[in-house]
């Protein structure tokens, strides 16, 4: 398999020794790590929570890593998404791509990334620090870099 979703903490060294093991037809390797950062706009964050369906997430994510894998030619892939209760600091998110040549790798890791952030069965909470606590809407403009590979 080479999608998880856990609440755990993920090793992005270790994920990307485990990509790599065995294997000599790898030129590139290109990743993403997601962070959860200390600020929701201007307002200081105290913590993300993120929501999923299991069984959902993991079919839905497992399915676009596979549409990655018929428009590049990849020779691993991994993608990371944790879910519960993130603080400013932790991982949220990791994508690696493996491929002969580089920009295979970094194309295939764009196009996770952007479906990640628009698509993915994910929802998401923000808890301020003046108490108040929202849903993260869709931005625009994380729509409009999807819309790129649509075409």
């Amino acid at each position: 398999m080479t999608v998880w979703v856990q609440s755990a903490p993920f090793d992005v060294a270790r994920e990307i020794a485990a990509l790599k093991a065995n294997r000599q037809d790898i030129g590139a390797i290109v990743t993403f790590t997601g962070c959860v950062r200390n600020s929701a706009g201007e307002k200081p964050l105290v913590a993300m929570t993120l929501e999923h369906y299991p069984g959902m997430t993991e079919g839905e994510l497992a399915r676009v890593e596979a549409e990655a894998r018929q428009r590049w030619p990849l020779q691993d892939c991994r993608v990371v998404h944790r879910f519960g209760r993130l603080l400013p600091g932790d991982d949220i998110v990791l994508v690696a791509t493996a491929s002969a040549h580089r920009q295979d790798a970094f194309s295939a890791a764009e196009f996770l990334m952007d479906y990640l952030k628009t698509s993915a069965p994910f929802w998401k909470q923000e808890e301020l620090a003046d108490g108040s606590i929202s849903w993260v809407d869709a931005k625009s403009s994380d729509d409009a870099a999807l819309d790129r590979w649509k075409r």
